[in-house]
């Protein structure tokens, strides 16, 4: 097991805090959650564990953060002249995203902080985020403009559905998200959906 090292010199702030969560994802993808220890990330961050538990209180929220951290962001969004493939590319994103993650991060992150409700909430709010409106208006913005649908206000559980259902294809077949089964899930639902919402008034 690595030895705790010591505070590296004059590093304050968002730099010590990036080389924290660096070192973080570091270790979940070189051991995996389980193994994951405080120790290994301090001596990896060069920094201390008081350090790191001033700015994290647990394990789980210090991972949560360094996923957060890791993963690729949302700020450039399928923009391919057709809602449709907009769609089909946005999920494919979500999917490669999740690529990304150890297999056994999510399980471990959601039995850690199964009776901690705090850190449960911050777990599906990671978990999700990717699935919020802010995500899919641009994207409808766009298709308005074409003329493909009328209107960009959606609902939260609508725009939670394409999300929510290749999760669950996800979960019930236990391997990644397939093109085929997200072609589907936008073809056989989610523009049929939009194209019955109600327009703007």
């Amino acid at each position: 097991m690595p030895t705790e090292a010591p505070t590296a010199s004059r590093r304050r702030g968002e730099l010590l805090e990036r080389a924290i969560l660096d070192a973080a994802w570091a270790e979940v993808l070189e051991v995996g959650y389980p193994k994951l220890t405080m120790e290994a990330v301090a001596a990896r961050a060069q920094t201390s564990k008081p350090v790191i538990y001033r700015r994290w209180r647990t394990r789980a929220a210090l991972v949560l953060a360094a996923m957060q951290h890791s993963l690729p962001g949302w700020d450039d969004l399928p923009d391919t002249g057709s809602l449709r493939s907009d769609l089909i590319a946005l999920l494919q994103r979500v999917a490669h995203r999740f690529d990304l993650v150890p297999g056994d991060l999510i399980p471990g992150l959601i039995t850690e902080t199964f009776s901690d409700p705090e850190s449960a909430a911050a777990v599906r709010a990671q978990i999700t985020s990717f699935a919020r409106a802010r995500i899919l208006r641009p994207v409808l913005q766009r298709a308005v403009a074409r003329g493909e649908i009328t209107t960009t206000e959606i609902s939260p559980r609508l725009a939670r559905l394409p999300f929510d259902l290749m999760r669950n294809e996800s979960m019930i077949y236990g391997m990644p998200v397939s093109d085929a089964a997200i072609a589907e899930i936008i073809d056989e639902v989610v523009l049929p959906v939009l194209a019955a919402t109600p327009r703007e008034s």
